[in-house]
């Protein structure tokens, strides 16, 4: 019991000593927060004013952002040769956006009667194209086709089925080749030329009836066989 009462003692002596801490800033109202009295003042002044200059709640934010825009372009420099940013009321016609949606900008100007006016003007001087004749293909040999050429065929690639001269020259054949762009080009002509038959210009030296490289497997493959 004599240890606590000197130990308490000593607490309260401590206590009397101490000194009490003071506010850094006796204003403060926390971080973000101003006085709710003077927000309130400056609420009812804004309201009134609004009020004054006939705005509608709804119109609050375009009556804002016209003040911005003004004070912007009365306080800040323009750069040389710099258009003035012009305000406009919402729902104006600027020229350039048309104004056919709003139904206050049409009926002033539109009615029935020139709606109906407008309609049966329109289906005058409406025309109605006829439909013409498919043109027929113009007379004469058709080019040769690559794909029923190989689809009519059997014999894979390098397989002789067509005579041909026992004098094979490499170069000649390279040559004769390096002429077209593509194989499907050299099998073209190889066929307008005579070919599988003859071969002329040596683009089927190996007799299979397939020109410069040409395979016919794709075409083979996508008909199933």
């Amino acid at each position: 019991m004599k240890f606590t009462l000197s130990t308490a003692v000593a607490a309260l002596v401590l206590a009397g000593c101490a000194s009490s801490v003071p506010d850094s800033n006796p204003n403060a109202r926390g971080v973000g927060f101003g006085d709710y009295n003077q927000y309130a003042e400056r609420r009812d002044a804004r309201d009134a004013e609004l009020e004054a200059r006939n705005v509608l709640p709804e119109d609050e934010g375009l009556a804002i952002a016209q003040d911005t825009l003004g004070v912007l372009n009365e306080t800040a420099p323009a750069p040389a040769g710099a258009v003035p940013v012009q305000t406009a009321a919402l729902g104006s016609n600027n020229g350039n956006i048309s104004d056919e949606q709003d139904f206050g900008a049409v009926s002033s100007r539109e009615t029935i009667e020139s709606d109906r006016d407008r309609l049966a003007l329109q289906r005058e001087n409406m025309q109605v194209a006829q439909p013409e004749a498919v043109p027929d293909r113009p007379s004469g040999r058709a080019a040769p086709n690559i794909v029923s050429f190989a689809l009519s065929t059997s014999n894979p690639v390098g397989q002789s089925v067509y005579s041909r001269s026992r004098n094979f020259n490499e170069d000649r054949y390279r040559r004769a080749c390096a002429e077209f762009a593509s194989p499907d080009q050299a099998q073209a002509a190889f066929l307008a030329a005579g070919g599988p038959d003859r071969d002329r210009r040596g683009l089927d030296p190996d007799g299979d009836g397939f020109a410069c490289f040409w395979d016919p497997s794709p075409f083979r493959t996508a008909r199933g066989g």
